[in-house]
């Protein structure tokens, strides 16, 4: 008992350990600061981003009003991947202090050359993302709901200029944003806490030709202080080689909010399918519910009539026929083991990474304040996973009876980590070649290589240590030494036709979560309904396991006991279905330009299909090994 409790204790302990871990890497800015009076407030630059080209670029790439020392803020290793680069800005702000009609924050003339990279990124409708007190600049966008009601929602940054040609603009000529109507919501409590706590960051841009000021920061264009009354000519960017002065201002209204604190992300979160989103995924859940339970109780039946019919025969009767007849092959090792093991292994270290870090989203440790932690959790728990990856290899290896154990290990963590690492790093390159902020910096690959080489590798051999001293079980029935001649099969129960009808179930319960997956990614949109994503994981799971097992029962009843494989590819087949979706989504839902950003596209996407292929297929051949297993132990095999 005393043994239990020191357990229970040391558990406890090291839960509260981890927690506050995460807690202080994962989770900044958590706790509400209070801005008194007059304190200055920061104003952080982010980057350029757009969903014609998908190619993000720091803030300053382009030639902004920069400070004397441009800071880089500490970004963790999912802000880096995902291309956020924060840095400090000039912009002078205090809390509580409006500023009218506009401050200068300074005039600078361009070279033609700076002026066309301004019109390029207007040209693909780049847009801005700031940062003040770990919330999004956005813009305010107005919506009608069921009832015709209007309400608002927050849409990402806030629009470089006006592109010609647009809805706004119909005389194809470019505009810049060089004034910005700061807006800070803010909330207070004399009862509760001192100060004012930040719940709302808009920003409302604008297009104006300032008087010339000849550089003084402190005189007011007239601009500024008419323009809400006189209609104000835009700042067009010219054509050709001309040169352009901006100059650049902003103005600051600070505004009173009944929102709380800790609803401040609401309208971020809020998306224009949030009905959709909810009918469908409560509708896909219903689906595959009925079909899993259906699947369930027809194979509950047959098997239970199989099990009766095969018990209650006598020696004299009857030869054996259906499934019972391949009980000697059934579990002869596959062909190419060390490569099935090698994907299984694969397969479990994908499966442990997806489910904690669903478990820690679900929890809120991965919401969409906690910048780049999402990310950051994915390469940490896949890295640390690889101990179970050596394990499950080497345990199958050695269950196939495979005698270079060495090899199946260094596959196993050479195979699928260097596939996915070998993309980025070409796909690394032609970000590098368009000096995109979204290329991993060179000293990030080397710790990438190093978390690779440095833990995964160690830990994925430390598990298949232990998956070798570890015996293997036996089997229900013996393998006979010559194998059977399998009969021919209709055309229906082909290896192929089979995979591919087999794939399309789990694919049909995540396919509607993959529309908003992909739109979060590929959108610049907030992805945040953890909660239904963790329940479609399970019943993917429910589905890749009752699919492969029907379509294993229906092979062996056919004397085909070549189900190794075909359990790993019946359900892993639904990546292939995945990677064809990606392709509609691209042609259908995208407006990308540019050839290097098809490219990106499509690397990540083959990247997605494949990690979706090995833990799907993981969880089919596990859940048909059980299956064969049982009813193998249920018959009497003399």
């Amino acid at each position: 008992m005393e043994g239990a409790k020191i357990s229970f204790v040391a558990l406890l302990c090291f839960f509260c350990f981890i927690q506050n871990a995460f807690a202080i890497w994962y989770l900044p800015g958590v706790a509400p600061y209070n801005f008194e009076d007059s304190e200055a407030v920061q104003l952080k630059v982010n980057k350029l981003t757009s969903v014609h080209t998908q190619l993000p670029y720091k803030y300053y790439s382009l030639p902004f009003c920069t400070p004397e020392h441009i800071e880089d803020k500490v970004e963790n290793l999912g802000e880096i991947i995902r291309g956020d680069r924060i840095e400090n800005s000039d912009y002078e702000i205090r809390a509580g202090e409006d500023i009218k009609p506009c401050k200068i924050l300074c005039t600078r003339e361009y070279t033609a050359e700076e002026v066309k990279a301004f019109s390029e990124k207007v040209g693909y409708e780049y847009r801005v993302h700031w940062i003040i007190d770990n919330l999004p600049a956005a813009t305010v966008k107005f919506l009608q709901d069921a009832n015709q009601e209007t309400y608002s929602v927050y849409e990402s940054g806030f629009p470089l200029g006006i592109k010609g040609e647009s809805e706004e603009n119909k005389d194809g000529i470019n505009y810049i944003n060089n004034h910005v109507n700061i807006k800070l919501l803010y909330h207070t409590s004399e009862e509760a806490y001192p100060g004012r706590r930040i719940v709302g960051f808009e920003v409302d841009p604008e297009s104006i030709q300032h008087d010339n000021v000849d550089g003084d920061s402190k005189k007011i264009p007239m601009t500024c202080e008419h323009h809400e009354n006189v209609p104000l000519m835009a700042l067009r960017i010219p054509e050709g080689k001309d040169k352009l002065k901006i100059t650049w201002t902003y103005s600051i209204t600070w505004e009173w909010s009944p929102i709380q604190w800790a609803n401040r992300w609401d309208k971020y979160l809020l998306n224009t399918d949030s009905q959709i989103h909810w009918f469908s995924i409560i509708n896909s859940l219903m689906i595959v519910l009925f079909l899993t339970g259906m699947v369930a109780m027809i194979m509950m039946r047959t098997l239970h009539a199989d099990f009766r019919r095969y018990n209650q025969m006598q020696d004299e009767e009857a030869e054996e026929t259906g499934w019972k007849l391949v009980h000697g092959d059934v579990f002869r090792p596959p062909s190419h083991p060390l490569l099935l093991s090698v994907l299984v292994g694969s397969g479990v270290q994908v499966f442990s990474m997806a489910l904690i870090t669903m478990v820690f989203a679900v929890l809120g440790f991965l919401s969409p304040a906690n910048r780049g932690g999402l990310m950051t959790a994915m390469v940490v728990l896949f890295v640390v996973s690889g101990v179970f990856a050596g394990y499950f290899s080497t345990r199958n290896y050695k269950t196939f009876k495979g005698v270079h154990w060495k090899k199946n290990t260094v596959m196993t963590s050479m195979l699928f980590p260097g596939t996915v690492f070998v993309i980025c790093f070409i796909l690394n390159l032609f970000l590098w070649g368009e000096k995109s902020s979204g290329a991993v910096p060179f000293a990030t690959l080397v710790a990438l290589v190093a978390l690779w080489f440095g833990i995964s590798v160690p830990l994925v051999f430390f598990g298949s240590y232990f998956a070798f001293k570890k015996p293997v079980g036996e089997f229900p029935v013996r393998t006979n030494q010559i194998p059977r001649q399998i009969p021919e099969q209709v055309w229906y129960m082909s290896p192929i036709f089979s995979i591919l009808m087999g794939g399309i179930l789990p694919f049909g319960a995540v396919f509607i979560e993959l529309f908003f997956i992909l739109s979060a990614i590929w959108g610049h949109q907030f992805y945040y309904i953890f909660g239904f994503l963790f329940i479609v994981f399970v019943i993917l799971i429910l589905t890749c396991a009752e699919i492969t097992i029907v379509m294993c029962y229906f092979q062996l009843c056919s004397e085909d006991y070549h189900w190794w494989w075909r359990s790993y590819l019946t359900s892993g087949a639904s990546a292939f279905y995945m990677f064809l979706y990606s392709i509609f989504y691209f042609f259908t839902k995208l407006e990308i330009e540019k050839a290097v950003s098809a490219l990106l596209y499509f690397g990540y996407s083959f990247i997605m299909a494949i990690s979706f292929f090995v833990l799907t297929g993981t969880i089919g051949y596990y859940a048909c090994l059980f299956f064969v297993k049982k009813i193998y132990s249920q018959i009497k095999v003399d």
